[in-house]
């Protein structure tokens, strides 16, 4: 079941309520035998003095150690080595020092790595909705009625430069009074031009000013399901809200409080509370595809269900809008 509060202030009934209301190795081979030892020497032992009747005996030959052929040609080998292991390590090393000296190293073009993957496309995404909202929020206003009750809320896109806003027609129904809050805090005072109920929809007209920025309307034929969306507006009185969610779903019908069944609504998961009504939910373009107007009840505890609102297709919006001032 769906409602309407007609004095904007209090809930009717479970279903659907309009939304307004008050205030993250080493070398390897064949080892060489080597001695240390010398050839063996026959003594000879004689004295200086020779002896009586005795020829003095010969000196004997001198004799020098002799190391063995093997270690010496081990130690050539060793020694010859260790020539050619050097030479080759200080050639490379010359090498190396003239290759290093003349050829300079230069730094690559770019010196971080580029963003990809997913957070390329978060980022990307970001930059995205900040220019939307940047385009589209400053046409949303806030509009405040005077009714029998108190006061009713609720917000308003205004659509050109002549002082004409587009709203909910449950936002200004039954209002003594209308009072209209510019982005930059200016108020006006505004007069109803018009309104059809069987679309919830109404055109009120306030003195232009230089500060005035008219939205851009988009074609909500070509939303389609799960394509990115924020909502736009003042809920609970804090201008400017935005809030973000998909398209839920296309072509819904919900019966309204009053009597009236609205048609060829656009069902979003986008937050809309008390306040959001007659607002502007856009595209990432910062194009109105849509005006919300109605927010789900959950029945079992009669509170708002959370991410299950309702808009006013834009295709819908222009040509009712159009009907109105045309008289």
């Amino acid at each position: 079941m769906l409602y309407h509060d007609p004095n904007q202030q209090q809930p009717v009934s479970p279903g659907i309520y309009s939304p307004y209301g008050p205030g993250y190795p080493g070398f390897a081979g064949q080892t060489v035998p080597i001695t240390d030892k010398t050839q063996s020497v026959q003594p000879h032992i004689f004295h200086d003095t020779p002896q009586p009747g005795m020829p003095r005996p010969p000196m004997p030959p001198s004799t020098k150690p002799r190391r063995s052929r093997a270690r010496s040609a081990a130690i050539f080998a060793f020694a010859c080595l260790f020539v050619v292991v050097f030479a080759v390590g200080f050639f490379s090393a010359w090498q190396f020092a003239r290759s290093t000296t003349s050829t300079p190293v230069r730094p690559t073009a770019t010196s971080a790595p580029a963003n990809t993957g997913q957070g390329s496309n978060l980022t990307s995404l970001e930059n995205a909705q900040e220019a939307a909202i940047a385009k589209a929020r400053p046409a949303v206003v806030e509009i405040r009625g005077i009714v029998s009750q108190g006061i009713a809320l609720g917000s308003g896109v205004i659509i050109d430069n002549k002082g004409n806003i587009v709203t909910n027609n449950h936002v200004v129904s039954g209002a003594s009074s209308l009072t209209v809050t510019l982005g930059d805090g200016t108020q006006l005072t505004a007069q109803l031009v018009g309104s059809d109920p069987t679309t919830d929809l109404a055109v009120i007209h306030v003195q232009p000013t230089a500060s005035m920025t008219a939205a851009t309307f988009g074609d909500s034929a070509q939303l389609s399901v799960g394509q990115e969306v924020l909502a736009i507006g003042n809920p609970l009185g804090y201008d400017g809200t935005v809030t973000v969610g998909v398209v839920s779903a296309l072509n819904r019908s919900v019966p309204e409080s009053r009597g009236v069944t609205l048609s060829s609504l656009i069902q979003i998961s986008a937050a809309i509370n008390p306040g959001n009504s007659g607002g502007a939910l856009i595209n990432l373009q910062g194009q109105v595809v849509g005006i919300p107007t109605l927010a789900a009840v959950n029945n079992e505890t009669n509170t708002p269900a959370n991410g299950i609102g309702f808009a006013i297709a834009s295709n819908t919006v222009q040509s009712v809008v159009t009907r109105i001032l045309a008289g």
